[in-house]
């Protein structure tokens, strides 16, 4: 494999083919993810919020000319098409949910691990902003490599505007998701995910990546979102974030993904009247407002 490229497909390349060149590569940036109507409407509602939004303070990682915006499902509609569109979410779960087994008393049960929502994210790498620190997405769960044998994460990167090597675009290690956690990655060692706008690069969280250098004259906008083992803690905190009547607008589908359900382990259930029961239950209930304020 020549670890200096990265392989681009169309928007129409099925699953098991876009499976099959991430496990590889670790990543893959996929041509027309969305159609100019809905890169439009995303580029309008996000700039509602990105342009009163002020950059970062931090001048290590996220960035002093980088401009951040999340709770992305709770303003934007249009996003929820980025979140279920098949290539993203069923890649995720053919990469995430690997089945294993647990005894309960005498039956050896096979249970497959349920996926979720970690993090939505709109970013604006400003005019002047240099390289951001290579790291890992799955640290933020302090996964190790290759101990755990399975995946974390994959995450998205839709272009909003062109990437490009002068005004930021990503910068990614392909095959990097193969080293143990003992080789540092260097920047000698990337290259820019280039694409067009409404184009995406899709990466497993065991790939060293990090937003370029804005060199050019104008801001480099994308919109992130990362599927995560429902195992997991949440990178963002849905349940504070989007409020309960917001999450009853979204599909049922999206509901579960960002946490409103019992994954297949039994995490994340809610008592009712003495029973251990479905979150989804709660969104049903009339009585139900807030969490934390009872139903």
């Amino acid at each position: 494999m020549d670890t200096r490229k990265l392989s681009t497909v169309s928007s129409d390349t099925p699953v098991e083919q876009v499976v099959e060149i991430i496990k590889r590569d670790g990543a893959v940036i996929i041509s027309n993810f969305v159609s100019e109507g809905t890169l439009k409407a995303l580029t309008e509602e996000l700039d509602t919020f990105l342009s009163v939004t002020p950059c970062g303070m931090d001048p290590y990682f996220a960035g002093t000319q980088t401009r951040r915006v999340a709770r992305i499902l709770g303003r934007s509609d249009t996003a929820v098409e980025v979140a279920l569109n098949p290539l993203f979410l069923e890649s995720a779960r053919k990469i995430l949910q690997t089945p294993t087994h647990v005894w309960v008393g005498s039956d050896r049960v096979e249970i497959e691990p349920d996926i979720q929502l970690s993090i939505t994210q709109a970013i604006q790498i400003g005019p002047g902003q240099g390289l951001q620190p290579l790291h890992r997405d799955d640290a933020t769960s302090l996964w190790r490599h290759p101990q755990y044998g399975r995946e974390a994460r994959l995450q998205i990167m839709l272009a909003i505007t062109d990437f490009t090597e002068e005004n930021g675009a990503t910068r990614v290690i392909p095959g990097s998701h193969q080293w143990d956690d003992e080789r540092m990655p260097t920047q000698e060692e990337t290259i820019a995910a280039e694409m067009k706008a409404g184009s995406a690069l899709l990466w497993m969280g065991s790939v060293y990546h990090g937003g370029g250098a804005n060199t050019s004259s104008t801001p480099r906008t994308g919109l992130t979102m990362a599927y995560d083992l429902a195992f997991l803690r949440l990178e963002e905190n849905h349940f504070l974030s989007i409020p309960v009547e917001r999450v009853r607008q979204l599909p049922a589908q999206l509901q579960r993904l960002l946490g409103w359900s019992a994954s297949s382990t039994l995490l994340g259930w809610v008592e009712i009247d003495g029973q251990m029961r479905d979150p989804q239950e709660l969104l049903g209930m009339a009585s139900f407002s807030e969490p934390g304020k009872g139903f």
